[in-house]
């Protein structure tokens, strides 16, 4: 019965994430999107800790926690990167007034 709830929990959180960002303007949707990829840093510290566990499916954990690092791995450098594009845009060109 267990699977059944976090199913629930699952689509329930896509479904409002869904909603979420198509409700955000354009113009915030990049400064938002670029904040909420940093923060990604707390999947990469959870993938870490659940790398560590020894269950029974051991095998299974290690695929799944590896492919986790690397998927949050992308998603914090891919939000600092978009960060820094988005904050050079204001800053002054040498030569402009």
């Amino acid at each position: 019965m267990e699977a059944v709830y976090l199913m629930f929990v699952f689509v329930l959180a896509v479904f409002l994430g869904v909603e979420l960002i198509n409700k955000v303007p354009a113009t915030l949707h990049t400064p938002l999107m670029s904040g909420s990829n940093a923060i990604s840093g707390i999947t990469l510290v959870g993938a870490l800790i659940s790398s560590t566990t020894q269950p029974e499916n051991a095998t299974l954990t290690a695929v799944l926690a590896t492919a986790a690092v690397f998927l949050a791995t992308i998603n914090v450098i891919g939000g600092y990167v978009v960060t820094d594009r988005m904050l050079a845009m204001f800053k002054k060109k040498p030569g402009r007034k």
